[in-house]
């Protein structure tokens, strides 16, 4: 048995751990779905950023910066720009929002801070996680199959089928404080795998005689352009697009119950802290990454650019830290689909369930029906990663988009202006998903202005001009 394989059963076992161990921390959906608000700065600065960032980060991002040059620089950015922002701007409103209403889900935040129109606000919400969350977790799923398949030559479709059970089995078992423990072990294991790939990758190309911008240009092409070699509005879309990415984080579910879930509203600023040192090296070496792999193999060396990373882990460090670092790409995809399973499970057990339906359950019945629904998530998840051809980077960017300017123009105006009803926040999360839909099936409009940023703007304005149609002062929403 080789040391890479070694290394990754360890890694599983260790997860599977974390699940068996945090299993009977869970009495009620409070301890199910937030770890009874319990989390330390450091936990939850760490497991939002690898749910954050997910396989894309490690697969995706580096993939497309192979395939496309630096122009993939903006879609780094963007993401830098939305984490700093929503960090100041969300994290300690939404946590003080949630504990004043006692809401365990995104669903609830908004529901509960709107008493009139408290039920279609929760079930459009509902739905619409529901939607987005069904393709954002088959991405994860998919790719365990890649990294599966380029590190121990296993069927895609059977590394999906192990990636799965795993996440399934450690969720359902451990619920909120397993995700948030397993999080905290991948983000190091994630930190660990995006700075030292593109560090030993820029050793090896000065080995050869290049530096990285020489050996990028021997290969041709436009790879060494910002706006990847187009002109005009062209080249302003394609900025905006990447840039564009920075709206998603404002509307994430599996995020900002990481928020609600920390102890003290007060401790944000030192987990904002150790998310932002976390980050920016993280983005840079992913983006190295891709241009590290273009420098050495060529845009045509790979059939999928997306395996990028686990390959030049193989070819450039010993076989014991190549597992250990691929097993980051694996941590990364656990770390999101966890938080994302959690989320829907958490959706339709309290949203669903216990506040439309009104079924009257114990609070341990409670907790047992969020673990069958998490396990029936999973398996509706997976069905759609093994019969989608789509490649993880489109799939994240489509359900970060619907995600997005659903949920984030609506909850920024929730937190910050008063004058926001339950109209313009339905309004919102309405136009903000259909946008998204329509948007992206349209490849004229899409080319021509990224759907992440025109849904986002198109959500924002229609949440604002019907708020101030309908706001009256004896109908205004309950102030934080």
């Amino acid at each position: 048995m080789s040391a890479t394989l070694i290394g990754f059963i360890i890694y599983l076992i260790v997860m599977m751990g974390i699940g068996i161990f945090a299993y009977r921390r869970n009495e009620t959906n409070a301890d199910y779905f937030l770890g009874g608000r319990k989390m330390n700065s450091w936990v939850v600065a760490l497991s939002e950023r690898s749910s954050g960032e997910s396989a894309w980060l490690l697969l995706g991002l580096p993939g497309a910066a192979l395939a496309l040059g630096i122009v993939e620089i903006w879609t780094a950015m963007g993401c830098l720009m939305g984490i700093f922002f929503y960090w100041y701007t969300v994290a300690e409103q939404i946590r003080r929002q949630s504990e004043k209403f006692n809401a365990i889900t995104l669903p609830d935040v908004f529901a509960n801070h709107f008493p009139k129109g408290n039920l279609i606000v929760r079930f459009t919400a509902m739905l619409i996680i529901i939607f987005f969350f069904t393709f954002y977790l088959a991405a994860q799923f998919n790719g365990a199959g890649k990294v599966l398949n380029v590190t121990f030559g296993i069927n895609p479709y059977t590394g999906m089928i192990l990636g799965a059970v795993v996440i399934i089995l450690y969720t359902m078992l451990g619920g909120f404080v397993a995700v948030v423990w397993t999080d905290f072990v991948q983000a190091l294991l994630m930190f660990g795998a995006l700075v030292l790939v593109p560090v030993v990758g820029l050793i090896e190309v000065s080995s050869e005689g290049y530096t990285l911008q020489s050996a990028i240009r021997s290969v041709g092409g436009s790879y060494l352009d910002l706006t990847g070699g187009k002109h005009g509005w062209a080249a302003v879309a394609t900025v905006i697009g990447g840039l564009s990415w920075a709206f998603g984080y404002m509307g994430q579910p599996h995020l900002l119950t990481k928020f609600m879930s920390i102890k003290d509203p007060g401790k944000i600023k030192k987990s904002r802290r150790i998310a932002f040192m976390w980050a920016v090296p993280a983005f840079a070496g992913a983006f190295i990454i891709g241009l590290v792999g273009l420098a050495l193999f060529g845009q045509g060396y790979f059939d999928d650019v997306e395996k990028v990373m686990p390959h030049l882990a193989n070819h450039l460090l010993p076989p014991w830290i190549a597992g250990l670092l691929i097993s980051a790409a694996i941590a990364a995809m656990m770390s999101t689909a966890d938080g994302q399973l959690l989320v829907i499970s958490s959706t339709v057990s309290e949203d669903f369930f216990r506040n439309i339906l009104k079924v009257k359950l114990s609070p341990k019945s409670m907790v047992n029906l969020s673990r069958i629904v998490t396990l029936l998530v999973g398996l509706a998840a997976f069905a759609v990663a093994a019969t989608s051809g789509k490649l993880i980077f489109s799939m994240v960017s489509y359900a970060w988009a619907g995600l997005g300017s659903a949920f984030g123009p609506a909850l920024l105006l929730m937190l910050w202006w008063k004058k926001i009803t339950w109209q313009g926040v339905f309004a919102g999360m309405v136009t903000g998903t259909v946008v998204t839909i329509v948007w992206t099936e349209i490849s004229l409009l899409d080319q021509n202005l990224s759907a992440r940023f025109a849904s986002f703007v198109l959500a924002f304005a229609a949440a604002v001009v019907v708020s101030l149609i309908t706001f009256s002062k004896s109908e205004s929403p309950i102030q934080a």
